[in-house]
């Protein structure tokens, strides 16, 4: 009867963070290759669609803070997207200082094409875990990213 021996916990760390560098490395794969589709929104156009599709009628800067951007960033990613007919910018009434932004129909045609195109992939690459081993994978993952977050600038 052969017993293999359970990973140490700086083996288990260290093949997790082997896994988190090649999911990095996939991510920034896709964002380049998106990034040459002429008239389709790029990986992170697509980041801010989907902030604006949960919060509706943000302004610039409010839209900057739930997509974590930069807000010259958005400033020029909805330029592209109004350009697009994805996103609309309106007025206020009350105050012309501030200028909402929303998605169009076409904006929302948009996001539900792109949920139904990862929903499935999303649902086959985690079949096989739990809710419970999924919300567990979030919190590692959100520990992860406020550990970078608190890194000095110097590392």
């Amino acid at each position: 009867m052969t017993t293999t021996a359970s990973p140490s916990r700086s083996e288990s760390i260290e093949a997790f963070a082997g896994s988190f560098k090649r999911a990095m490395a996939a991510v920034r794969r896709l964002r380049g290759r998106e990034t040459h589709r002429p008239g389709k929104p790029s990986f992170a156009q697509y980041h801010l669609l989907f902030a604006l599709f949960g919060c509706d009628g943000l302004s610039s800067s409010e839209l900057a803070q739930a997509a974590d951007l930069s807000p010259a960033t958005v400033t020029q990613m909805l330029d592209a997207l109004v350009e697009q007919g994805l996103v609309s910018r309106v007025r206020s009434e009350s105050d012309r200082r501030i200028v909402t932004c929303s998605l169009t129909e076409s904006g929302r045609e948009v996001i539900a094409e792109r949920r139904a195109l990862f929903q499935g992939r999303w649902d086959g690459a985690l079949a096989e875990f739990s809710a419970a081993e999924l919300a567990t994978a979030a919190d590692v993952l959100d520990r992860i990213a406020t550990m970078f977050d608190g890194l000095s600038g110097d590392v």
